[in-house]
């Protein structure tokens, strides 16, 4: 005889507010708990549960789902329902390259637009990234260097190339691919940020691309030196 099905990790992280609320907040609520690393891809969805927490019925939860699902989130299988999307390495590296050049031509843009508010910015993530490695803070790490990017691409004001940088971005996110690198990695990669940093303080695009770019070589590396056994991964095609 089977014994009790597990909970979905998932349900454990879900915070409701009063019940039956909006279907806006319920796809907001489940997209903060998919991106904050803390579900690991595969993980069940259970529908029935999901409303329930949210004190709604399926139907607002399913068509929350549907935007998950075009954005690359979760997945639905028939007969299985639905879960935290999985990739395949060859998808994950795809991603990956996708976010380099967008980055690099974000960057390009936002040297010109950069103010010392964010110099100011760049360098206190870039300090709050330097605390993590510290503190052997995994999560925090993977969360900070998110950031620290984030600062250098923002001042270029291209929503539309934000918007799609961030879709690829979250698309890696359940994976919290820097949460397996090793320290060696992550010291290197450290290394790229200051190097990075220095070029957009100085203003010096040709440096700071050169930067990017050997900063995405690096992430390409650790990359293919992630673990494949873990459950985190489905074969690749």
């Amino acid at each position: 005889m089977a014994g009790p099905r597990k909970r979905s990790a998932l349900i454990a992280r879900l915070v409701s507010g009063q019940p039956g609320g909006s279907q806006a907040a319920i796809l907001e609520e489940l997209r903060r708990c998919l991106l904050d690393g803390e579900v690991p891809p595969g993980t069940p969805i259970p529908l029935d549960e999901v409303a329930q927490v949210f004190g709604v019925s399926r139907i607002p939860v399913r068509e929350a789902l549907k935007t998950l699902i075009g954005e690359g989130l979760v997945e639905h299988r028939p007969n299985l329902g639905y879960h935290v999307a999985r990739l395949t390495p060859r998808e994950l590296h795809e991603l990956y390259l996708v976010r380099e050049v967008l980055e690099i031509a974000a960057l390009t843009a936002a040297v010109a637009s950069a103010t010392e508010q964010d110099d100011l910015e760049a360098t206190a993530t870039h300090e709050a990234l330097g605390r993590a490695i510290a503190a052997h803070d995994v999560r925090g790490y993977h969360r900070d260097s998110r950031r620290f990017h984030l600062a250098l691409v923002r001042p270029c004001g291209m929503h539309r190339l934000l918007a799609m940088l961030e879709s690829a971005w979250n698309t890696t996110e359940p994976v919290q691919p820097m949460a397996h690198v090793s320290d060696g990695a992550k010291a290197g990669m450290h290394r790229d940020h200051e190097e990075m940093l220095a070029a957009f303080l100085a203003r010096d695009v040709e440096r700071l691309v050169a930067a990017a770019r050997a900063h995405h070589a690096r992430l390409r590396e650790s990359l293919a030196a992630l673990p494949r056994h873990t459950g985190l991964f489905v074969d690749s095609d």
